[in-house]
């Protein structure tokens, strides 16, 4: 490539070589310059340690002769009794002098224990104290520093000077500056540079006789020349793909490259040797020698057909001219050709496999779209097999080996008689050298091509496979289907007669690619069974599963999760003091675990808020505010850090998992806010028929006359939970003796084939049937309106509002007077003595003068008692106070403070609740005598109202 040896280069080598061989872009001028550069960096870092080392050794010097001259000082006869004398300056300061010259330091100075100097030096700082902490030293410790202040920095060592008791009675302090150690250093610096210099000369002198004689090699070429010179010279002799023979005008071969070699059989010592003795065949050797130039002439080389370019060479340095060839193989052009539609229709298979696996969320469904997409293009009958995990959308085991059986889940093929077996049966692996047991222990695809000899394949099943074979079987390529690092389940790919060519590793690979694509589908669809699984299990558990038993109330409910999956809407219905009950729905835009759990915490808060019994308006406001706070302490933001979301930015919506399959809203929205959720809350008292109700963003309830007619109730609608920022609006309305109240979330009159409009004139129709049950207008409401598909939750709650009997509720008003207390309780005994109550009426009678008495002295006008017999018996006492009474123990030295605790003993459960002009103190009792707390006697109950509480 480049010129012998006394000859000139030509062409592009004579170019190259024609560029300045002293520059810096040569190889030889950058290896100069990189070992200078190398040398002076060295020298440099070794001057720097020297001097930094030679600063270090002065400064320790320093400080050792310092504390020497201090302690030798400190320690001198005589010293302790010349402190204790009036004027030790007189007599401590010729000696400090002599004892500074004689050690070589630049100050030794004598102070009190107050620092006061009594020598120096410098004269005039005598008297004056000594800056820095001498802490140390008038504790008994000597010890040497690095001193930077006036009157000048210094190493200084400070010893303690003590008396015959071991006392501190003064201080020795000696140094020596900062300037005169490193003048020491200083000194040394020539030296060091002079060293320097000559070792950068030397260094130098090397590296320019290492690059001299590089330059000479290299002939002055540049890094990017040499390398261009030899990626020229490698392609041609190694990577191009086309054979080239280069013949001198002797017939002698002066280079062949490997393609050449390769396409002509030329021997390992072709070169240099004459075409003649080169075993061509004689038409190409007589090309060769004889000059002509030919264009794509074709010549036949054992069995490969080449294409043949010939070309005379441009004489060289006096040399003749010779011939350049250059040969192409058609032969395999042709079978590249073949080769490349092969590829084309795998390719477009594979895209067809993406488009069709996995279109839905299904198992099951995507294993058979793998084997759909395969039959016929690629096999003839292609089987999948399942882990039974992974059915069932559970986490398969991760092992890599020791499959035994799976399940199989999907079968196609281009006939429907076929000689496997069919799906859902189990199929076991109990052969270890059969192409599915290799194919699972060594986690890739096995290939048979020849199923006659599969001998592992048929000791599984001999009468099986011997029908398979007789059938037309006869290749198989196993595929584990395994995604994440684990395995899903296997493919089998099979051709019977129908495609007589068998299967190659060609096939193999591309079984494999198919295999994975589908196993991430698989995988996708396991995934989203199992948060499916998780969702609803989740929700279940979330939900009520028995509503309880109440007189106020006849209710049904329907909960019906939609089609993307579990979702927040939620129903409740709470038992409140006083035979009412609360009636709740709401809902929590988006679907998926998070939505649900946000529905749990929601429905839990609500019961918490309603134990408080407080007025719908005001628990509405109560959930908001907690909302906010939850949102907050998620978000990590401060009060006025979170920035609300609407209605349509609600928590928990689809979302899809880093495989890429849509999600249930886990763990992607454990943080999203809570915003987004609405509610209904409505409070019914069956003794006077009142419902009070509020809404945070929720439809209002459609209320059922007695006669049929339905009238949709217009609440004031508040925000959406979790906005903030306005006050809830409570409605009061009484409800007609009969009637029924129906409460229900949007998805079931909004839909995406049905508009609110028309969703709420169906809810009419349906609700408007006379003589109807709630299970049975349930029944009639969800025929009417449920899409097959629907898009969102419904949640629908029917409650047949009752009154409570007259004869039930026992009325009476209590005058202000102590007095009046026996009296309450000799008519509350009488009413129960007319209920039928007699074994509670002790206990009702000590709870009664209880709750009077405490309301005569501590509360106000008016003061009433009532008595409800429902479920239980409910004994309430209300006055005009909203002063609440608190539970306490009583010493055994208090006259007074027994009575809420004996309620609280006898009584199944007590409380307050307020209203609008007081408070109302209740009660409730079994009906039924039950075991009593164990008293040592019975009270006496005229005593026992002169308890205070």
């Amino acid at each position: 490539m480049t010129g012998r040896k006394g000859r000139q280069p030509t062409g592009w080598a004579a170019r190259l070589s024609a560029r300045p061989s002293l520059g810096s872009r040569s190889v030889a001028g950058q290896v100069f310059a990189l070992q200078a550069v190398i040398v002076l960096l060295l020298i440099t870092a070794a001057a720097a340690a020297l001097v930094a080392q030679a600063r270090y050794d002065s400064q320790r010097d320093a400080r050792h002769r310092s504390l020497a001259a201090a302690e030798a000082f400190a320690h001198a006869p005589g010293l302790p009794a010349a402190l204790a004398r009036p004027d030790p300056t007189t007599e401590l300061q010729p000696l400090a002098d002599a004892a500074r010259r004689g050690s070589g330091v630049d100050f030794v100075s004598v102070l009190s224990p107050g620092g006061v100097r009594y020598t120096d030096s410098r004269p005039d700082l005598i008297g004056k104290r000594a800056p820095g902490d001498l802490s140390r030293a008038l504790a008994g410790q000597a010890f040497t520093e690095s001193f930077e202040g006036a009157p000048s920095d210094a190493v200084r060592a400070v010893v303690p000077v003590r008396d015959a008791r071991g006392a501190v009675v003064g201080l020795v302090a000696t140094g020596i500056e900062v300037e005169n150690v490193s003048g020491t250093v200083s000194d040394q610096l020539p030296l060091l540079l002079g060293a320097a210099a000559g070792a950068l000369l030397l260094g130098t002198g090397g590296a320019a006789l290492v690059s001299r004689r590089l330059r000479r090699q290299t002939h002055g070429l540049g890094a990017a020349d040499m390398d261009r010179m030899n990626e020229h010279h490698e392609a041609v002799l190694h990577a191009v793909r086309e054979g080239v023979l280069i013949i001198g005008a002797d017939g002698r071969l002066a280079l062949a490259n490997d393609e050449a070699r390769r396409l002509l059989g030329l021997p390992l010592d072709a070169e240099h040797r004459h075409v003649t003795d080169l075993g061509l065949d004689p038409g190409t050797t007589e090309l060769l020698l004889s000059g002509r130039v030919v264009t794509d002439e074709v010549h036949l080389a054992g069995d490969r057909l080449l294409a043949v370019n010939v070309r005379p060479t441009k004489p060289y340095a006096g040399q003749p001219a010779g011939s350049v060839m250059t040969l192409r193989d058609s032969t395999e052009l042709a079978a590249l050709s073949g080769r490349a539609e092969v590829a084309r229709g795998r390719l477009q298979l594979l895209y067809d496999a993406g488009v069709r696996i996995g279109t839905t969320l299904d198992v099951v469904r995507t294993a058979e779209e793998l084997s759909e997409v395969a039959v016929p293009r690629f096999a003839d009958f292609v089987t999948v097999e399942l882990l039974e995990p992974v059915l069932r959308g559970e986490e398969p085991p991760r092992s890599t080996g020791g499959y035994t059986e799976m399940r199989r889940a999907a079968m196609t093929g281009v006939r429907s008689d076929q000689p496997l077996q069919p799906v859902g049966d189990v199929i076991r692996f109990i052969v270890s050298t059969a192409p599915m047991a290799s194919a699972l222990e060594a986690g890739r695809a096995v290939l048979a091509p020849d199923l006659n000899r599969a001998m592992g394949w048929r000791a599984q099943d001999p009468a099986g496979t011997r029908v398979a074979l007789d059938y037309g079987l006869h290749s198989l390529i196993s595929v584990p289907l395994q995604a994440r690092g684990v395995v899903l389940g296997m493919a089998n790919f099979w051709r019977a007669a129908d495609t007589p060519d068998p299967f190659d590793e060609e096939d193999l690979s591309f079984a494999e690619e198919l295999a994975a694509r589908a196993a991430v589908s698989i995988d996708n669809a396991r995934r989203y069974t199992r948060e499916h699984a998780t969702a609803v299990t989740l929700q279940r558990s979330l939900l009520p599963r028995v509503l309880p038993d109440l007189s106020a109330v006849d209710v049904a409910f329907r909960y019906l999760p939609a089609e993307a999956g579990v979702g927040g809407d939620w129903f409740d219905v709470i038992p409140l003091p006083g035979a009412r009950v609360a009636l709740v729905v709401g809902d929590v835009v988006g679907h998926g675990v998070h939505a649900a759990a946000t529905m749990g915490r929601l429905r839990t808060a609500v019961h918490n808020f309603s134990t408080l019994d407080l007025p719908p308006d005001e628990l509405l406001g109560h959930l908001d505010e907690l909302i906010n706070r939850i949102d907050q302490s998620e978000a990590g933001a401060g009060p006025d850090e979170g920035v609300p979301v609407g209605p349509g930015g609600g928590a928990g919506g689809p979302g899809r998992d880093p495989a890429g399959a849509p999600g249930m809203g886990g763990e992607a929205d454990e943080s999203a806010p809570v915003t987004g959720a609405t509610c209904l809350y409505a409070v019914y008292d069956p003794v006077s028929g009142r419902c009070v109700m509020a809404s945070a963003g929720h439809p209002g309830p459609v209320l059922v006359h007695p006669d049929g007619r339905v009238e949709y109730v217009e609440l004031p609608t508040g925000l959406p939970l979790g906005v903030g920022g306005m006050p809830f609006e409570a409605a009061e309305l009484t409800l007609p003796e009969a009637s029924r109240l129906v409460l229900f979330t949007d998805g079931l009159v909004e839909d995406r084939h049905l508009d609110f409009d028309t969703g709420l004139g169906l809810l009419t129709a349906a609700l408007a049937r006379p003589g109807r049950s709630p299970e049975e207008s349930c029944a009639d409401v969800l025929d009417a309106l449920l899409s097959p598909t629907p898009s969102d939750d419904i949640a629908l709650l029917v409650a047949d509002a009752r009154r409570l009997d007259p004869d039930r509720i026992a009325e009476w008003e209590v005058p202000g007077e102590p007095s009046a207390v026996s009296r309450v309780r000799n008519a509350g005994s009488a009413q129960l003595a007319a209920w039928g109550l007699d074994d509670i009426a002790f206990t009702t009678e000590l709870i009664l003068s209880e709750l009077v008495t405490n309301a005569i002295r501590y509360g106000s006008a008016p003061v009433r008692v009532r008595l409800l017999r429902d479920r239980g018996l409910i004994c309430e006492v209300s006055d005009g106070s909203s002063t609440s009474p608190h539970l306490r123990y009583a010493a055994t030295t208090d006259e007074g403070g027994r009575g809420l605790f004996l309620v609280a003993q006898y009584a199944e459960r007590w409380g307050v609740r307020y209203t609008d002009r007081g408070k109302v103190i209740w009660a409730e009792l079994p009906l039924t005598g039950g075991a009593e707390p164990p008293a040592p006697a019975a009270p006496d109950l005229d005593a026992l109202e002169d308890l205070a509480w």
